[in-house]
């Protein structure tokens, strides 16, 4: 399995960095031929985090001069607003004294309100790099908990990859071998994002793997997952899930769908899906479930994945969508399961291009051979 680590934080890197080694870390930074693209994509960033859907349609309306202050008024406003008290105070005196001190022209109370400020920003990011300490271990427990390799089964070339939008995500992506010829491969979808979704994502991957050896049908293990999903889960909290099972001695893919994408599958040349048919785990406690099956050949394949990859959304903001993944799916004629899951990987990429990801997105690729 192919499991990004992601990038170290620029903060983490400049904390790393020696006193005497700064300068040439910001004439680095300088130098970067993506700088520009860079600070945009955080000043967009910015914009979305602190500013409601309400509030965007209300600059929309604005002429240009109106929309600039605007803007910087909301922001400012929110900003104040979301420092703890203390804080708070300690960044209005920072940018009274410097005011008062510009006005007048006097060069050491300017300084003193720079002072203030800095220590404001410097609270700020101790608190941002103390969470994402926790984080990092989050993200480190995460992976453990996802298996270090593709599956071997004879008859099948199988291939999973996963990767988080943010340091930890929502998707399970797991596989467990249920006998010496059989294997269940599961790929879940928490909603939302975020540690709240992992910790979620993480209770739903060890109950399947509980339950997966004791239960004696796929329909019987979803319910009784749904049932522990639901009571024990948060209000407005659900998950998707696809659990399937494969053998080496057949080439049929036996699976429930819990309100996820279906399958898309290139049987014989030709694409092939199936509907989602029940609700999505942790809705309702007696919620049914229903065993589907797809039929392969060699050569054939059965491609699961989250909506991350469908959802992947550029900077204007169009989503890749499932008419192209079912089209790419479509063209996977004599490829390996893995050349076949980085050509979907790399043609996603190439459409969202440097826009950041919104959702996590995990992709199962199974291929069936002699």
């Amino acid at each position: 399995m192919f499991l990004p680590e992601g990038p170290v934080s620029e903060e983490r890197q400049s904390t790393s960095q020696s006193d005497s080694g700064i300068g040439r870390t910001v004439l680095a930074d300088l130098r970067r031929a993506d700088l520009h693209r860079s600070v945009w994509r955080d000043l967009q960033d910015l914009y979305a985090f602190y500013l409601d859907d309400d509030e965007r349609e209300r600059l929309a309306r604005m002429s240009r001069l109106q929309r600039s202050m605007a803007t910087v008024g909301w922001l400012l406003r929110r900003l104040i607003l979301s420092l703890g008290p203390a804080r708070r105070i300690l960044l209005m005196v920072a940018f009274g004294v410097g005011g008062y001190g510009l006005l007048g022209d006097r060069v050491s109370i300017v300084a003193l309100g720079f002072a203030a400020l800095l220590l404001v920003l410097m609270f700020e990011l101790r608190d941002k790099l103390l969470a994402r300490d926790e984080l990092e271990v989050g993200r480190a427990v995460q992976l453990a908990l996802l298996p270090a390799d593709n599956p071997q089964l004879p008859g099948w070339d199988l291939w999973l990859y996963s990767r988080p939008a943010n340091d930890v995500g929502g998707d399970v992506l797991d596989y467990l071998q249920l006998g010496e010829d059989k294997l269940g491969l599961t790929l879940g979808d928490v909603a939302g994002k975020g540690l709240g979704a992992a910790l979620l994502a993480a209770k739903l991957q060890s109950t399947l793997r509980a339950l997966a050896t004791d239960v004696g049908s796929l329909v019987g293990l979803c319910e009784r997952t749904n049932r522990i999903f639901h009571r024990d889960g948060l209000p407005n909290r659900f998950a998707t899930l696809i659990f399937a099972e494969i053998r080496s001695n057949s080439g049929t893919v036996r699976f429930v769908n819990a309100g996820h994408m279906p399958p898309i599958a290139l049987i014989g040349g030709q694409l092939t899906t199936t509907d989602p048919v029940a609700l999505p785990l942790g809705i309702k406690a007696d919620a049914q479930y229903s065993e589907q099956r797809l039929h392969t050949t060699a050569g054939d394949f059965v491609v699961i994945y989250s909506d991350g990859l469908s959802e992947a959304t550029n900077n204007a903001d169009a989503m890749f969508g499932d008419d192209r993944v079912a089209k790419l799916v479509g063209t996977l004629a004599g490829l390996t399961a893995e050349q076949a899951g980085r050509k979907i990987l790399s043609s996603v990429t190439d459409f969202v291009g440097d826009a950041r990801p919104h959702d996590d997105l995990s992709l199962a690729i199974l291929r069936r051979v002699e």
